[in-house]
């Protein structure tokens, strides 16, 4: 375990520019058979801005599930820091672990709606490993471009990694940014990873965008 801890994460060279990218390539070539609704859920939210920002024309519409909307701070770390999370490295993590006291508190940040058995499968869907670049990069969405854009925020109202006061001051710094074009809000009673425990609930909510 000491040697897995200390290796470097395999995506550590990432940048969010990476991720934009490749994303802007899927969106061009989806976009014309008809229109695009781009999710994301919670760093993703950071790679879905920085999507409306370079081809805010191709997109119809952005969602973030529960997930980081930058838009007065410069990035995730600096949101992070808020919760008093000071340091946001390219760490790898074992998901696999059997320590109780790290499940219950992985539990309790990600799933907390979650039985055991449901967040034990959630975990064998995890990657373990981020990119600290992409959580360090500038992800503001800027009014000309990303503003321009339809925009949806799904809230999930169980506290944990983006509790629901974060997610509200996500969503009111950007109606501030773009007040002619203010998120359309829906609240979810479930915890950061409700994509996984709850999906007819969000799956419905996305049926009435597009």
């Amino acid at each position: 375990m000491e040697a897995f801890s200390a290796q470097p994460a395999p995506p550590a060279g990432v940048t969010l520019e990476d991720n934009v990218g490749h994303v802007v390539e899927v969106v061009r070539r989806v976009a014309e058979y008809g229109p695009v609704v781009l999710v994301g859920t919670s760093g993703g939210g950071a790679t879905v801005t920085g999507v409306g920002n370079a081809v805010p024309d191709l997109l119809d519409r952005i969602v973030c599930a529960s997930a980081w909307c930058c838009m007065e701070l410069p990035s995730m770390a600096d949101y992070l820091r808020t919760l008093g999370i000071e340091d946001f490295a390219s760490f790898l993590v074992n998901w696999r672990s059997a320590d109780p006291r790290f499940l219950r508190a992985a539990k309790e940040a990600l799933m907390p709606d979650a039985t055991d058995e449901q967040f034990r499968v959630a975990l064998n869907l995890l990657e373990p490993a981020d990119s600290a670049q992409v959580a360090h990069a500038d992800a503001r969405g800027r009014a000309d471009t990303w503003g321009r854009i339809p925009h949806t925020y799904i809230r999930f109202s169980r506290g944990g990694t983006a509790p629901p006061a974060l997610q509200d001051r996500m969503i009111a710094e950007a109606d501030a940014l773009t007040p002619e074009n203010p998120f359309q809000v829906h609240t979810v009673d479930t915890g950061h990873l409700g994509v996984l425990l709850r999906p007819g609930e969000a799956a419905r909510i996305l049926d009435t965008l597009v």
